[in-house]
């Protein structure tokens, strides 16, 4: 009898833990269908959460909208990092069609090889990756299409730009949902559209921006001999405006004064200019831009002999012997200096500029001047002609005073402007419309005194991927560009979505850390320059007061070799200083490095396991102060 209820019992005991996985199973199962895309963002910038951008877009749906994400799945099931990848975009779309009031119609297309859905595929221009792990080309992109048969395409999804998914996404859907696209005209003295490039002989790649101005708006190419703005332009860029005849100052400034919204970017010296290699910068050079009596009549000035220098934000470049040195002139502001009550600056991350000029408000203007990016406290103006056949970027710090002054270098202007042409259309200008002496109602411009802002060098990696140049941003560039004349147009849905696009954190402690060891290494060099300069003159003196007048022998008197051996020695310990510098430099960051993996090794378990300990503790307390129950 005991046997047998032994063996009853492990026989229940059995069945109990097949019925106890069975349940689990059912129960994970249940779970992951009833939480499925449900998402805990405990990121700082919650990166992972919808956008109020975004859900305005998709609330502003007015007709259906048919989105196709064509993504191989069978032919993938070896490559887990494209799997997890292609699960995060369908979540995220499967949640904007949850937000679209089903005016978003979601469909998942696997591509077989050979099928209709590849055909389909390759009919909406989507590209296929052919990888080595798998003998199926990989499809991974998205084709979108309306009820009045527009399309958009997003051809392949990079995995490395998952921080710009819900960018990408919204922009695909807010272009469908509103297919007539805003014009912008655009006047550049710089090449920023695809063309023959004469120097190199082979076409050029349009800049980055102008990419991305194409995808978002109709792009049209405003000529510098075009007497009269199109009234079909909503908003007019105008870049790095080199010597514009006074019949195309007349164009834009009657633009502006008819209620034309205007970008303009001019630079006291544009790097990615050619300009003319025979002329030296400086006010009028050929790599110095200027609106000349524009600017005059809107009320502010723009110095183009001298650019902004400053060391707090001076971003690091290769120096003479290629040893790194960090540019005052090239600098890469934060949000410190950016205005974050704007929906054009607010947000955004770092942009970076170069040789970049000042705004300033003439006395007695009549316009409000509000700065939109300012430099540091550690800023000061350098003269353009410093930069002509400057070998060494660190010698921009030679007399290198900050002046405590935070200086504007972009700004919205606004209020009521007059003319620059009181006495009417100069020859060749003007046209059937009326001449406009002042602005109808407040004018609305955005001013950044650095054309260099818009070069693909100082916010984008161009990579060719598959035949299709990606670009990956390294720097909120574009997005300021895009910002603002989605701001002039007066969209502001996809701004907070853009402005969401910065994925890198820099480390403010390491930057402190290299700025502090950076100065005392100048600091050591201007010592050892100093006592260079002191001991060739110590040998001067030294050669001059010899009896022979320094001409009967080349030997060193007895005084200048020991003043050349001291010298040596000191030099020899001043590059031991230098060294030690840097070698606590690396000490200080690597202490940093393993404070940092302590607290995340062990300081979080450590807090872990004490709030547990108190809570047993107080538990424990707790139990042994309550009463007895007597029986």
């Amino acid at each position: 009898m005991a046997d047998l209820a032994t063996g009853n019992r492990r026989t229940l005991g059995r069945i109990g833990l097949v019925v106890l996985a069975i349940g689990f199973i059912i129960a994970v199962a249940a779970v992951n269908m009833a939480f499925k895309g449900l998402r805990l963002d405990l990121t700082e910038n919650r990166l992972y959460t919808l956008s109020e951008g975004t859900r305005n877009v998709l609330a502003d749906i007015p007709e259906p909208v048919n989105v196709y994400f064509f993504w191989s799945d069978r032919a993938t099931t070896s490559i887990p990092y494209l799997r997890s990848y292609a699960a995060r975009v369908r979540e995220m779309l499967e949640e904007f069609a949850s937000r679209s009031n089903g005016k978003l119609r979601f469909t998942v297309v696997d591509p077989q090889p050979f099928s209709e859905d590849e055909d389909r595929a390759a009919q909406f221009g989507l590209q296929p990756a052919n990888l080595p792990t798998t003998p199926e080309p990989v499809y991974l992109g998205i084709a979108g299409t309306n009820s009045v048969g527009d399309q958009e395409i997003i051809p392949f999804l990079d995995p490395g730009k998952e921080q710009f998914l819900e960018y990408d996404l919204a922009k695909l859907v807010y272009s469908l949902a509103k297919p007539k696209k805003p014009v912008i005209g655009l006047l550049s003295g710089l090449p920023m559209m695809a063309g023959f490039d004469p120097m190199t002989q082979q076409m050029r790649e349009p800049y980055a921006i102008a990419e991305q101005l194409q995808q978002l708006f109709e792009l049209r190419v405003v000529g510098e001999d075009q007497p009269r703005i199109d009234d079909e332009v909503q908003v007019l860029l105008v870049v790095h405006p080199k010597e514009l005849t006074d019949a195309a100052l007349y164009a834009i400034d009657q633009f502006v004064l008819r209620g034309g919204r205007a970008f303009v970017f001019v630079d006291p010296f544009a790097e990615i200019d050619p300009g003319n290699p025979m002329e030296p910068p400086g006010p009028g050079g050929s790599k110095a831009s200027d609106l000349g009596r524009l600017l005059d009549a809107w009320g502010v000035t723009v110095d183009t002999g001298k650019f902004v220098a400053d060391d707090r934000f001076a971003l690091t470049v290769g120096g003479l012997t290629a040893r790194p040195v960090r540019h005052l002139g090239i600098i890469g502001v934060d949000q410190s200096a950016m205005d974050q009550d704007d929906v054009v600056t607010g947000g955004l991350g770092v942009v970076n500029l170069a040789f970049a000029g000042h705004i300033a408000r003439k006395d007695g203007a009549t316009i409000e001047v509000t700065p939109l990016i300012r430099s540091s406290e550690s800023a000061a103006l350098i003269p353009t002609s410093r930069l002509a056949f400057l070998p060494d970027p660190s010698l921009l710090r030679d007399d290198f005073a900050p002046t405590d002054e935070r200086y504007t270098i972009a700004a919205r202007l606004t209020g009521t402007v007059r003319t620059a042409f009181p006495d009417g259309p100069p020859a060749g200008a003007g046209g059937p419309a009326p001449h406009l002496t002042e602005s109808a109602a407040p004018v609305d411009i955005l001013l950044v005194a650095d054309a260099d802002v818009v070069a693909d060098r100082l916010w984008v990696q161009n990579q060719n991927f598959l035949g299709q140049r990606i670009s990956q941003a390294f720097a909120n560039n574009g997005d300021l560009v895009i910002n603002g004349v989605d701001n002039l147009l007066g969209s502001s849905d996809l701004i907070s979505i853009r402005s969401r696009a910065t994925f890198s954190r820099p480390f403010d402690k390491v930057l402190e850390l290299r700025r502090a060891a950076e100065a005392r290494l100048v600091q050591s060099e201007e010592a050892l320059q100093q006592e260079l300069r002191d001991t060739e003159a110590r040998l001067s003196e030294l050669q001059a007061a010899r009896q022979d007048g320094g001409t009967g022998s080349l030997l060193l008197s007895p005084e200048q070799q020991r003043e050349i051996d001291r010298f040596q020695a000191r030099r020899l310990d001043i590059r031991k200083e230098l060294r030690q510098v840097q070698r606590s430099l690396d000490q200080d960051i690597e202490r940093l490095g393993n404070r940092l993996k302590a607290i995340n090794i062990a300081g979080i378990p450590l807090l872990i396991s004490l709030l547990s300990l108190g809570l047993y503790l107080g538990r424990r307390r707790r139990s042994r102060a309550a009463p007895e129950v007597q029986p």
